[in-house]
C-alpha cells in the first residue's frame, strides 16, 4: 500500500487516480488546506491531518501495511515563501523530516519526492539537466532543496531509497474531467488564461515584455499532469525493483513564451484573451526548459502530452465543467 501525502491536491490527486488505474492500493493524507476532498476518488481512504503530527504518522504506519510513500504535501507559492519563510521551512522541510523519521521507525524504505526546478534557481544553461548547479533564489526552492540534501544523507547513513522528481511547469487536467486544477489564489498561467476567457477575470497579466527571447516574454516548459503521475509511478517501480536512488528532471524539453501560451489558449477556447503588459517580476528567469533525457533513459518515461494545445484543451475542459 502507498501512502500519498498531499493526495487531495492538484498533482497528488492525479497521481492517486493514475496509481489506482495501475492496480495500486492507496491511502491519502492531506490537511485540506489547499487540497479538496472531492478530488480523492470514491473508495480511497482520506486521512485528514498534518504530516507534522508525530502521533498521527505513527498511527498511520501502524494501522496500514505501507511499503512506500509518495510525497506531494507542500506549500508552493513562491511569493508567499518570501514574505513568510517560516511557514515554508516548517511545512516543506521540518514536517517532511517528520514523515521520513516515521518511515524509519516503521521500517518503510521507499520514498518518491515531489521536488521542483526551483531548486536550481536562475539557469546558467538551458536546457537544464540534473547536473545543473543548484542555487535556489527563494525559500520555496530552498525548502525543497533542503529535503533533497536530507534524502542524500539518509541514503548514505541509513540505506534509505528515494527518487526525487524535479518538475517544471505542471499543467492540464484529467482528460476524463474527473479532477483538475483548483487553487485559491490561482497563480498558474494556463488556468488564469482560461478564467479570463470565461470572463471571471478582466485580463491576463504579462509580466515583462523585454526579455532576451524571440517575443520578449518569458519561456517555460509545460508538462501535463498525467505525465507527472506516470513519472511517479515509474519512480516507485524503480525503487521496488531494487533500483538506486536518483534525481530526475521532468519536462517536455520544449519551451513556450507567455505570448505563445496565450495564443494557444485562444485557439483552444475560441475566444480572444485580453492581456495587460506589466513590469517584470523580480526573480523571473527568461527561460526555464528541462532536459529530461535521463528520466526517459533510466525510468522509461515518455510524455504523452508533448503538444501544448493538447495540454491546454484538458485545462479548458476542466475549467468549463469543474466540480470543485
Amino acid at each position: 500500500m502507498i501512502l500519498v501525502t498531499g493526495g487531495a491536491g492538484y498533482i497528488g490527486s492525479h497521481y492517486v487516480q493514475y496509481a489506482l488505474e495501475q492496480g495500486e492500493q492507496v491511502v491519502v493524507l492531506d490537511n485540506l488546506v489547499f487540497g479538496h476532498r472531492e478530488a480523492v476518488p470514491e473508495g480511497v481512504e482520506l486521512i485528514t491531518g498534518d504530516m507534522g503530527d508525530t502521533d498521527l504518522m505513527n498511527k498511520i504506519f501502524t494501522e496500514h501495511n505501507i511499503d512506500a510513500v509518495v510525497h506531494f504535501a507542500a506549500y508552493a507559492y513562491v511569493g508567499e515563501s518570501v514574505t513568510d519563510p517560516c511557514k515554508y521551512y516548517n511545512n516543506n522541510t521540518v514536517a517532511t523530516l517528520n514523515v521520513l523519521d516515521a518511515m524509519r521507525r516503521h521500517k518503510v524504505n521507499r520514498f518518491v519526492f515531489s521536488s521542483t526546478c526551483a531548486t536550481f534557481g536562475n539557469p546558467v544553461r538551458v536546457p537544464m539537466d540534473e547536473e545543473h548547479p543548484q542555487s535556489p533564489i527563494n525559500p520555496y526552492g530552498q525548502s525543497k532543496y533542503f529535503v533533497e540534501q536530507i534524502l542524500r544523507a539518509y541514503h548514505h547513513a541509513y540505506g534509505f531509497q528515494f527518487v526525487s522528481l524535479r518538475y517544471f511547469n505542471a499543467a492540464g487536467a484529467d482528460p476524463k474531467g474527473r479532477i483538475g486544477e483548483s487553487h485559491d489564489p490561482e497563480t498558474h498561467l494556463i488556468p488564469l488564461i482560461m478564467q479570463t476567457a470565461q470572463g471571471k477575470r478582466q485580463h491576463i497579466g504579462i509580466f515583462g515584455t523585454d526579455y532576451d527571447t524571440p517575443d520578449g516574454t518569458c519561456i517555460r516548459d509545460y508538462i501535463h499532469i498525467l505525465d507527472l503521475a506516470q513519472a511517479h509511478d515509474l519512480a516507485l517501480k524503480r525503487l521496488r525493483s531494487g533500483g538506486e536512488s536518483a534525481f530526475y528532471n521532468l519536462g517536455t524539453e520544449q519551451g513556450y513564451s507567455v505570448r505563445e501560451v496565450v495564443s494557444v489558449c485562444e485557439k483552444v477556447c475560441g475566444r480572444k484573451i485580453a492581456v495587460q503588459e506589466l513590469p517584470r517580476r523580480a526573480g523571473d528567469p527568461p527561460r526555464l526548459v528541462a532536459s529530461a533525457s535521463r528520466a526517459k533513459k533510466e525510468l522509461g518515461w515518455q510524455p504523452r502530452f508533448e503538444n501544448l494545445e493538447e495540454i491546454a484543451q484538458t485545462a479548458w475542459n476542466w475549467e468549463t465543467s469543474r466540480r470543485y
